[in-house]
């Protein structure tokens, strides 16, 4: 009996060590190293936890990240900390504060003096030297202003929006044929990515969608990784692709500069003719990598918007009435002479622009925006040290229930109304000074004032042609397993 418990004291000894090494220790490595080191400005950091080593939160942010309520990581961190606006933790490779409120979000990405650009270096690797994700603040704003005015002007619009009707059509058209349950998310990203592949690269994109689309999916799954560049791995596949993907791309350069000049045009060719201040032309490398990046909004974060867009209508259909009776007045209005989709119409759109503003809102793909701090800065009393990530948590604003009321309910009609916002009065339908287009990432931010008007009869056409075809047949789609997805499929 005595060597019994004896056995058993040692065994629970053991596991409270065990306990005491692991929650006592291993828990603090993270503190230890990049608070402490800090001195007497540690007193000065946000509330938070720095996790465990190496991969400090992550594996919790993952874990609620693919729920189908992503947003419990940062509602955990107000209930438990307070809602301080700004909370130290340690995501993504690096020791980071998270912005949560407009105020605080608002100032870091106002401020380029003591704010540049922090995304994770597998992002920065993927997208390229010249990609809005990498280069010095004056060089984004300076490819920003040569890229920004030739893709988003009436020419730009009128170069492809009849081509992207004849896709909607015949989307729609081989979706109603088919006698099996179509994966939507998936048929969607298909057709929008051939929708960006022809407004990019025009005539030559038929030749090259096919290669290119299937480098596309692993240069996504990369992005998503450690930057791990080791066989086996995803980054290492997805840098694989990249290469190819930039080979192919140089190829349509090359073949652009001796074909015949007045074939199909697209926006490569606007790129390829974009002159600097001093006359000079954009070389290859700024082409290939802005591309690369444009593309990658149009296989993945146009496809979730357009995706979650129809799933809202279709799950509320007073919402779809009123933007089907916004369709049949423009309709009416129309000349009888007059066919196919105009500009005219689609600007008069201005319901169905507010389900997509919502969409955005409620449904983001891209969760933050990254920051990263060129001196200590102190914001509303607390300390962001030189070197730290900053992470602009955009769902952590636009599901803040002292922001936007029942931020869970899919509501176009909040974007009619004024707001009142921390000291100031914002129109969401005029104010993007803290852009919901953000939420689609840095490249489809650039391209999607030119896209959402088009966009909007994409997301028409679809939600009221897959409404009809739901009620004839329940099971005729299905979707993808990820976040969000169970809340919103059709009981």
């Amino acid at each position: 009996m005595g060597l019994y418990l004896n056995i058993l004291a040692l065994i629970l000894a053991v596991l409270l060590g065990t306990y005491v090494f692991v929650f006592g220790f291993l828990k603090k490595i993270n503190e230890w190293r990049y608070v402490s080191s800090l001195g007497e400005k540690k007193h000065s950091l946000p509330p938070g936890d720095m996790g465990w080593p190496i991969i400090g939160n992550m594996w919790s942010f993952l874990k609620v990240f693919r729920s189908n309520d992503p947003d419990t990581f940062i509602y955990n961190l107000v209930k438990r900390y307070g809602r301080t606006g700004m909370y130290k933790t340690y995501l993504f490779g690096s020791p980071s504060i998270i912005v949560s409120i407009p105020e605080t979000c608002r100032k870091v990405l106002a401020d380029d003096e003591q704010f540049g650009l922090g995304y994770p270096l597998s992002t920065k690797q993927l997208t390229g030297k010249k990609s809005f994700h990498s280069i010095p603040n004056s060089e984004h704003k300076r490819l920003r202003r040569l890229t920004t005015a030739p893709i988003n002007g009436h020419e730009a619009l009128s170069m492809y929006i009849g081509y992207i009707e004849e896709i909607v059509v015949n989307s729609l058209d081989e979706w109603s044929s088919m006698k099996e349950p179509i994966e939507l998310l998936n048929e969607i990203r298909q057709f929008t990515f051939k929708v960006i592949t022809h407004i990019f690269l025009g005539s030559t994109a038929e030749s090259v969608m096919g290669s290119v689309e299937k480098r596309y999916a692993d240069l996504t799954y990369g992005m998503k990784s450690a930057a791990i560049n080791i066989p086996g791995f995803a980054f290492y596949k997805a840098l694989k692709a990249r290469k190819m993907l930039v080979k192919i791309l140089q190829g349509v350069l090359d073949e652009r500069r001796v074909n015949d000049p007045n074939g199909k045009k697209g926006m490569i060719d606007l790129l390829m003719e974009i002159e600097d201040e001093n006359g000079q032309k954009l070389p290859d490398e700024d082409i290939i990598d802005l591309l690369l990046m444009f593309l990658l909004a149009g296989h993945e974060s146009s496809a979730h918007v357009a995706m979650w867009a129809i799933l809202y209508l279709h799950n509320n259909p007073e919402i779809l009435k009123k933007a089907k009776e916004e369709q049949e007045e423009i309709l009416k209005n129309r000349q009888s002479t007059e066919k196919g989709l105009t500009l005219k119409d689609i600007r008069e759109m201005y319901y169905l622009q507010k389900v997509i503003d919502e969409t955005l809102r409620r449904a983001s793909v891209s969760f933050c925006n990254f920051r990263e701090a060129k001196v200590d800065v102190n914001i509303n009393g607390y300390l962001i040290p030189k070197g730290w990530k900053v992470l602009v948590w955009n769902r952590g604003v636009h599901m803040d229930p002292q922001v936007y009321s029942n931020p869970k309910e899919f509501l176009p009609q909040r974007w009619e109304v004024r707001l009142n916002v921390l000291n100031g009065t914002i129109n969401p339908e005029q104010d993007h000074s803290f852009p919901l287009e953000q939420e689609a990432g840095f490249a489809l931010e650039l391209i999607w004032p030119s896209l959402r008007s088009p966009f909007s009869f994409i997301i028409f056409s679809l939600t009221t042609s897959l409404n009809k075809l739901i009620q004839e047949d329940p099971l005729c789609i299905y979707l993808s397993q990820g976040p969000w997805t169970t809340a919103l499929q059709k009981s």
